[in-house]
Parts: C-alpha cells; structure tokens; sequence
C-alpha cells in the first residue's frame, strides 16, 4: 500500500495541479460574474467577492442580498474551494512522495542508455549536475550524501565510491563519461585506479585541488585533470587583464542558447590549416585538439588531420551547414586539394562537453 500511494502521487503531478487551478479559475471568473449580475454589482465587485470566497478568507463586506445571490454563492464555495485544496494537495503530495522515494530508495531505475557517471562530492559538483540535466544528459551519482539535496532527474547511489561494491553499483563500464570529484585528492586517485580497472576504455575526468597529482592521473589513462581553483583563478586573472574576458568566458559556458561540441575529422579528409577550416564552417571554431595538445590557432596555424577533434560553438538546434557550401558551387574545389567541405560535420562523431 505505501508504495501504491507514492507512485500515485507522482503520476503527472504538474499537469493534475495546473488542471486543478485552471477549473478553479473558471468557477471563479465565471462565479464572480454570475453575482455581480444578481447582486447589481460591478464585475470587479463580484469577482473580489469570489476570490475572497474561494481562498476562504470571507471579508464580509459583500454578501449576498437575495436568494439568486446565495445559490451562486453556494455554488463558488462547493467549487472553488475543493479545486484549490486539491491543488495544494497535489503539490504537497508530490513532494512529499519524492521524499519518500529517495530515502527508501524506491522507484529509482538505473538510467537506460547513455548515461555520465559522476563519482564522490566536491564544491563543484552540484553546477556541473545542474548543466549536465540541463543539457539533457542522464547522470549516475555515486556519493555520500543526502537524498534530498540532489535533483531527482539524477540517479543517486548512496555511498563511498572508492568501497569497490559501492562503485560497481554505479556501472561505471557502461557510461559514456566518468567524472570523478572529491574533497580530497587521494580519493580521487583511489576511485581513478579503480575506474580504471572496471572500466578501462570509458574516458574519464578528474577534478584535483593539487597539479602535482596531474602526472600520476595521465600514467594511470584520465583523459583531462581540471583544478576548479587553477580555473577561478585564471579566469580572474584574465578578467583584470581585459574587464570583459571574464564576462566573455562566463557566456561561453553558461549561455542557453548554444553548446560546446568537439568533433572528430573524417578518416578520409586532406589535412587543412586550422584558419582554412575556420572559414569554411559556420560555428565558431575555438580550436584544434590532437591527444593532449590544444591549439587556439593564435600564435600559429595548426594542420587539422583526420582523428583530430575540432572544439566548436554551435547554436542549439544547429545540424552543422557549412558557409562555404553556401557559396561554392557543387563540384568545385577549396584550393587545398581537397573536397569542398574539408570536413563533414553530418556523419563524423560528435561530443557534447
């Protein structure tokens, strides 16, 4: 019985409660109108005597003056006042219920599909949950803490991650990405070799508060080690250089309304310079990645090769349409020896960050 309650609870609570108040408003609207023509009342008069009514706070200083007037009266409170404590209760519920479930630990399924897999807790972790659900990404967290301070999108598995039946809960074998955070970085090294171990071609990602624990992540395969203080502080220090470079890195990574990809060149494209590249395309082209080395193509220009990946900005939404396919007849050749394109972004693999 309890867990037939808690499932009804959460069965579309949003729309039931929005459903519920929309009835409640037309009675009201409706209600108003249908005393103030009774009453001889402006509409304005009978609709403040019908909000009053509704939310049972009842002024008193307009009531009904004849029998018509009591009938509409009876009829707003037998109404309004049942749709709006329904509401609420739906709402209550459906908190109350998601509660439930977190600290039972009911209900919850292992996301199918894709899915990040996020290991321990560190000051950073709840934006980059926030970013990750906003993006669309279903996320695993593996960590120590509180049910109800994580957002109930993501799929939380109570405990330490570097306890080896812990982590294995977290299945870190099927995940696209693993992202791997602590308060501390030995824990991080713990939970990178074990990753490692389970999971030995899944990329991986680690936030450390020393660089010195840098070398021994790359030895053990980590795609990328981030410090989030390295980071605040150049992004600080950039910002006292130039007063809008701070503001300019913010909206690259927090804007809504486009998306950090890295796409892979094709196999079969001609090696071309990052600046050729950049004109054919019509994202914004931030640079050129080859394993470990990153190029912004400002102090030289970089050949991109095929298995190269290329760092773009694209709007969401956006499919990839070149500029140069805009004004380059079929057929025609780029000047480089290659097709007119360079690179293809409709077949090759794409990332989201």
């Amino acid at each position: 019985m309890p867990l037939f309650l808690v499932r009804l609870l959460t069965i579309a609570p949003r729309r039931h409660a929005l459903m519920l108040i929309g009835a409640a408003v037309f009675f009201i609207v409706v209600g108003g109108a249908a005393f103030a023509a009774t009453q001889h009342l402006p509409v304005t008069t009978g609709w403040y005597w019908a909000i009053t009514t509704a939310t049972t706070v009842g002024y008193g200083d307009v009531t009904p003056k004849n029998a018509s007037g009591r009938i509409v009266a009876s009829l707003v409170m037998l109404t309004t006042i049942p749709l709006l404590a329904g509401a609420f209760a739906v709402v209550t519920g459906s908190a109350v219920a998601r509660g439930v479930r977190r600290l039972l630990d009911i209900g919850a399924r292992f996301p199918e599909g894709s899915y990040v897999l996020v290991l321990g807790m560190h000051p950073a972790i709840p934006v980059v949950l926030k970013e990750l659900e906003h993006a669309g990404d279903a996320v695993v967290l593996v960590a120590d803490v509180d049910p109800s301070t994580v957002p109930h999108q993501v799929h939380l598995i109570k405990g330490d991650p570097t306890s080896e039946g812990v982590l294995a809960r977290g299945r870190p074998e099927g995940a696209s990405r693993v992202l791997i955070a602590a308060e501390n970085d030995g824990d991080v090294l713990v939970t990178a070799v074990m990753v490692r171990q389970e999971a030995p071609a899944v990329p991986v990602t680690a936030l450390v508060s020393s660089s010195r624990l840098i070398p021994a992540l790359k030895d053990l395969g980590v795609l990328q080690v981030l410090s989030p203080d390295d980071l605040t502080g150049h992004t600080v220090a950039k910002g006292l250089e130039a007063p809008h470079a701070g503001e300019v890195l913010m909206h690259l990574v927090r804007s809504d309304g486009h998306r950090l990809v890295e796409h892979e060149v094709e196999p079969d494209e001609p090696p071309r310079l990052l600046s050729a590249v950049r004109e054919s395309r019509r994202e914004l082209v931030l640079g050129v990645v080859r394993g470990s080395f990153v190029s912004l193509g400002v102090s030289d220009d970089p050949e991109v090769r095929p298995g190269d990946l290329l760092l773009l900005v694209e709007p969401n939404g956006y499919h990839g349409r070149r500029r140069h396919d805009e004004r380059t007849p079929p057929g025609a050749r780029d000047g480089t020896g290659g097709r007119d394109g360079g690179i293809r972004p409709s077949s090759s693999p794409r990332r989201s960050l």
